[in-house]
């Protein structure tokens, strides 16, 4: 993607983590890891992006990334769950909003941020403007 800036990669924490649960020493239990909040799961069973990585804790082919957007220019759209082509259309219509990547393991749960960084084209501009959705008419 052309306007990406400003990436942070964790993949020093995921190795201290997976590190952590393999020494005895450490006591950091794969129940502790693989911790992933339900509606991640669901998440990552619907809207996830297939990658070639293995799961790291229990070796699975399921493993997905999540690419989630937040910034002020998105306004009621800031916190969804994106694709690629997506993203790649978006840096052109926002100014600047931060992609973070979580790789999600549905078959045992791991999670973990991998990394996060900046898209937009770094022009000002409004939110869009609210449109009603299913919790306005039915919640």
């Amino acid at each position: 993607m052309w306007s990406q800036r400003e990436v942070i990669d964790y993949a020093l924490q995921r190795r201290a983590t997976l590190t952590a649960m393999r020494q005895p020493v450490r006591n950091l239990a794969s129940l502790d890891a693989c911790d992933a909040d339900p509606m991640l799961v669901r998440a990552a069973k619907h809207h996830g992006e297939t990658t070639d990585d293995a799961c790291p804790v229990c070796s699975s082919d399921e493993m997905v990334h999540l690419h989630y957007v937040f910034g002020d220019q998105l306004g009621q759209y800031s916190g969804r769950i994106k694709k690629l082509a997506e993203l790649d259309l978006m840096q052109n219509q926002f100014g600047e909003f931060k992609v973070v990547v979580v790789e999600v393991c549905p078959a045992c749960g791991w999670n973990h941020m991998i990394t996060s960084y900046l898209l937009g084209d770094g022009v000002k501009r409004k939110p869009p403007r609210r449109q009603q959705t299913v919790e306005d008419i039915y919640g």
